[in-house]
């Protein structure tokens, strides 16, 4: 399965797994992008994403962990 910038529930799944040490809530949007790009099953365009979007991810994560 390829996770979208939509997919945040998901996405945030796998960034507490991939970085269980991390507090999101002091995560910053640049390194939280950098993150989501990195992710093995993420494939879609870096130009896709804004702020909403990374805001969403963050509050997912934080409801993760």
């Amino acid at each position: 399965m390829s996770l979208k910038w939509t997919d945040s529930r998901e996405i945030a799944i796998e960034l507490a797994e991939a970085h269980p040490e991390v507090d999101p809530k002091a995560v910053r949007f640049t390194d939280l992008m950098q993150w989501v790009l990195a992710l093995p099953d993420f494939a879609d365009d870096p130009k896709h994403c804004g702020e909403k979007i990374l805001e969403a991810i963050q509050l997912a994560w934080m409801d993760e962990v």
